[in-house]
């Protein structure tokens, strides 16, 4: 196969053969096992299987880039088939690890209708499509968490990356406080950024923190105990020796147990001290969608920044994080970009700086962008307020039920109240010296993953290791919860089975 031109009659054919590919793996995936090691074997034939005729005459050997292509629909069959069986079926009933939900019906097909209608979102004049699409995505996903109005924000590629264009913004306003400003000058006159936080912290703000320049370790975390939660007092304290401001981060939802800090003292704080208040909600701001757990984020509305993701509880595909910010007029001030006469900015002819749909290039990290709008757009349109809080009620009560489960399991120990949507605990049979249940839970975390039926990871939760199974997958049902219980204590029995009495 030669020139792309050559191929413009195949792109129907070959986007049939996804459709026919999507209907049996989707149906699938409530009976599968999450990975199947065995299919690893397949990873090999991605670079292409050895053919020493093809390489004779001249085509490329075994793993190089082909000199020749296959063709778009022998392509795809290879990617279809090994993919189907290799990838980890983690848009499936069945993952429980990290914090990862699937793509509901409508966000799946909106993301096949991006990538269809390839749109360029950064910019009006590219795509006014996209420009209206992200603007109602954005009002939409503020109403859904009830943020004031006032609230305004940018769709980017992850959690990440929405604490880092949260902290962007809070680098630039506080740099303002020093009458710098770091857009036109950076950092090197100013000294550094004062970020301040309970134990909670998650590692993607420090990440931000390391590619704003400020260094990763340039947070200070201040804990009352090993479990990470947040001592008030001690950064009261802490800001009352500063001469200057400061960056506060709230943790709305840890990785762990699912806890939370207290966003409405920490917001207090911040107005005491003239503070930036950011809130890492990058699962937990889903707690606004229900009664039962809105409490949980008393305060939210004084925050100067909310970061959160949309692959989590939304049920929508990666690379669909969010970023909303009280004033949303400093998004430009920290992401616009040097002008230039193709480009919209002051001065061209492309530039849409009037009010209404905006150039979201200038928004955030990103120039040229997806239109990752489209998925979200769809899944709100589709399912409403109504549906989504129904989901997120379902899965509440899914997370509960897993809780009791352990509660009765009389091998299982579970560390910590579950707030939300994560069951923190352990295997702790009777028979094992307490000293060694932390090597016997590395044991079973490793022995889950290898058999594969259920994805569950070990986490360090008050010095003792566990399991921390996250429950946000839209396809999950009580008969994936049962599952999960069976499959621990069957596994737990192989690597510790009782002693025989007599």
């Amino acid at each position: 196969m030669g020139d792309p031109l050559d191929d413009r009659n195949a792109a129907a054919a070959v986007l049939r053969q996804v459709y026919e590919a999507a209907g049996p793996y989707l149906d699938s995936l409530a009976d599968r096992p999450v990975h199947e090691r065995a299919t690893e074997a397949l990873l090999g034939e991605l670079a292409g299987p050895g053919d020493p005729a093809r390489v004779a005459d001249g085509a490329a050997p075994d793993g190089a880039l082909p000199e020749r292509g296959l063709g778009s629909a022998a392509a795809l069959e290879r990617l279809l088939r090994i993919g189907t069986a290799a990838a980890t079926h983690s848009s499936g009933p069945r993952f429980f690890h990290f914090v990862i939900g699937g793509a509901t019906p409508a966000a799946l097909a909106a993301d096949w209708t991006a990538a269809l209608l390839d749109q360029n979102a950064g910019f009006r004049a590219s795509s006014p499509l996209a420009a209206e699409l992200e603007a109602i995505a954005l009002r939409w996903l503020r109403e859904l968490f009830g943020l004031p109005d006032r609230y305004g924000g940018a769709l980017v590629a992850s959690a990440t990356f929405a604490n880092f264009t949260s902290l962007a913004v809070a680098t630039h306003w506080w740099a303002e406080q020093h009458g710098v400003d770091v857009a036109a000058d950076g950092l090197v006159a100013l000294p550094r950024m004062p970020v301040l936080s309970g134990g909670y912290l998650h590692a993607s703000a420090r990440k931000a923190l390391q590619m704003l320049g400020h260094g990763r370790d340039s947070a200070e975390v201040y804990a009352r105990d090993r479990v990470g939660r947040v001592d008030l007092p001690a950064i009261e304290r802490r800001l009352a020796e500063l001469d200057g401001p400061a960056v506060l981060i709230a943790n709305a939802g840890e990785v762990n147990a699912g806890d939370f800090d207290p966003v409405d003292a920490l917001a207090d704080l911040a107005q005491r001290y003239g503070a930036w208040l950011h809130v890492d909600g990058a699962f937990g701001l889903f707690a606004a969608l229900s009664p039962r757990t809105a409490g949980l984020l008393r305060g939210i509305e004084r925050a100067d920044s909310i970061a959160c993701d949309g692959h989590k509880w939304l049920n929508v595909p990666y690379e669909s994080g969010f970023a909303f910010l009280r004033e949303p007029a400093r998004l430009p001030v920290a992401f616009g970009m040097p002008g230039t006469t193709y480009l919209p900015g002051p001065g061209s002819p492309l530039w849409s700086g009037q009010p209404g749909p905006v150039d979201y290039a200038l928004h955030g990290p990103e120039s040229s962008r997806r239109a990752r709008s489209m998925p979200i757009w769809a899944t709100l349109a589709a399912y409403g307020r109504e549906g989504h809080r129904a989901m997120v009620e379902r899965q509440l009560d899914l997370t509960q039920r897993l809780a009791r489960g352990v509660d009765e399991a009389p091998d299982l120990e579970r560390l910590a109240e579950v707030p939300l949507c994560i069951v923190c605990f352990r295997a702790a049979p009777a028979h094992v010296p307490a000293d060694e249940l932390d090597d016997l839970n590395r044991r079973l975390g490793a022995a889950l993953l290898e058999d594969g039926r259920v994805f569950v990871g070990t986490t360090v939760y008050d010095g003792r290791v566990a399991l921390r199974p996250a429950i946000v997958n839209w396809r999950t049902t009580e008969t994936e919860i049962d599952l999960l219980v069976e499959v621990v204590r069957e596994l737990l029995t192989e690597l510790a089975p009782a002693p025989r009495s007599g």
